[in-house]
């Protein structure tokens, strides 16, 4: 039976649906249709698993479905058996909502955190990295998308790492390799060649997922990759340019004060010449919001910051 089941955004009208199963026999194959227990399409997928030390993970399946409508609820069903799931596919055009929260956990504040995103009319959920917290131990990973799945299941979970995926151990484990096994993202789609950093459209934003823990430099593939990703933006399409990573890059906190410098001074010149209307970062548990600024300045042509990472994690909150 599927379990874990979370749905991202696969190219244009098209949407990943993934999930676990225990069944090493059980097929990746979504049937799904407009309407209840009535499944018009079959889309078949890929699957991955991983060893982690003793750990052995189940059999984790990517489908991709569609072509979709816009704005239309699909009934679907993962694996041939189990119970059925609903979506939403967002909107073409504006109005469209997004619920952003970083830093999420798996604490009573965690879901205070989803219940409250649960009573919002949301399109999409962004997240700018520190999912599960599992911290090298991997049936957290189970858990947390156990408890996210009410939410991730129906509604397009876009997300990208933090510092609390990073399960490398120097010449046994490599980093992220639970994080990219489970939670795929339209990479390939936005000609990207890491799970780490993509780009989206939907409804008028072109969003933009960096990595704040992999090479950033401009010698580096993500910069490269960024270069070439901001001049195919068509503002007349898409008016709005938003930016997720997890480092913010300006925070009054006294939490993670700096961290962000490194990869600042290598790209905001490049976002800022793109006109980005606003990055949203985590890391740091609070909240905080700038005026439009540039390179350390108040600036009528920069963006927004927001700092969106107290989403309920066991660490607690930045106070200072």
């Amino acid at each position: 039976m599927a379990i874990q089941v979370h749905i991202s955004l696969a190219g244009a009208k098209h949407m990943r649906i993934s999930w676990v199963t225990s069944d090493k026999h059980s097929p990746s194959v979504v049937d799904y249709g407009t309407s209840p227990n009535n499944y018009s399409s079959t889309s078949e997928g890929e699957y991955t698993s991983y060893r982690y030390f003793m750990y052995t993970s189940g059999k984790i399946h990517h489908t991709v479905i569609g072509p979709l409508e816009d704005d239309t609820l699909y009934f679907y069903r993962c694996g041939r058996e189990g119970p059925e799931f609903q979506l939403k596919t967002p909107p073409s055009q504006f109005p469209v909502t997004f619920a952003v929260a970083g830093d999420l956990g798996q604490t009573e504040w965690t879901k205070s955190t989803l219940d409250h995103i649960d009573q919002c009319k949301y399109d999409i959920h962004l997240l700018p990295g520190d999912l599960s917290y599992a911290d090298y131990l991997q049936h957290k990973w189970d858990t947390f998308g156990e408890l996210v799945q009410p939410l991730a299941s129906a509604r397009p979970w876009m997300v990208t790492q933090g510092n609390h995926e990073k399960e490398n151990i120097p010449f046994l484990e490599d980093s992220f390799v639970s994080y990219n096994s489970r939670w795929k993202m339209p990479y390939e789609e936005s000609q990207s060649d890491s799970n780490l950093y993509y780009s989206f459209d939907v409804a008028g934003v072109h969003a933009i997922m960096l990595g704040s823990y992999t090479d950033y430099d401009k010698y580096s593939d993500q910069y490269r990759w960024l270069k070439a990703d901001l001049p195919k933006v068509d503002r007349e399409r898409t008016p709005w340019i938003i930016v997720l990573f997890h480092v913010p890059w300006y925070n009054s906190n006294e939490a993670h004060q700096g961290e962000g410098d490194d990869m600042m001074a290598a790209m905001e010149p490049l976002l800022h010449a793109a006109g980005v209307d606003v990055m949203f970062a985590g890391h740091v548990h609070a909240y905080e919001r700038s005026k439009r600024v540039f390179n350390g300045r108040s600036d009528p042509c920069g963006a927004v910051h927001i700092t969106i990472g107290d989403g309920g994690n066991s660490e607690g909150l930045a106070h200072k």
